[in-house]
């Protein structure tokens, strides 16, 4: 019987799919079609796959966004501003220090040469 050209699948009122023939006689329908949709979900999914490794890589081999330069800006800023209380304070205390008689002098035995 001659294939009905008309139609892509033929209908089931002339043969079943197991039993359709794709050109000659030995191309299985059934067998085609699930081979097609085996061969195209493998390329999709090798597509998808590769197009998630560029962009996974181009992210990491970029230069750091502007958000990324901000936070380490800031990090910067806030750590020379503890450095300068830090520093304000260390002279606050030896000021009290020196007022009070508390401050520890740099030779201890300084003391006992000036008598």
């Amino acid at each position: 019987m001659d294939y009905p050209v008309s139609r892509i699948l033929p209908p089931s009122s002339l043969c079943k799919l197991s039993s359709a023939r794709w050109g000659v006689c030995w191309v299985n329908f059934e067998a085609l079609i699930i081979t097609l949709s085996v061969v195209g979900g493998a390329v999709l999914l090798a597509v998808a796959v590769c197009c998630a490794c560029c962009c996974c890589r181009g992210k990491r081999s970029r230069k750091p966004d502007k958000s990324e330069e901000r936070a380490a800006r800031e990090r910067e800023e806030r750590r020379i501003r503890q450095e300068e209380r830090r520093a304000e304070m260390k002279s606050r205390h030896d000021e009290i220090r020196k007022k009070y008689g508390l401050f520890k002098e740099e030779n201890p035995y300084a003391r006992f040469e000036n008598n």
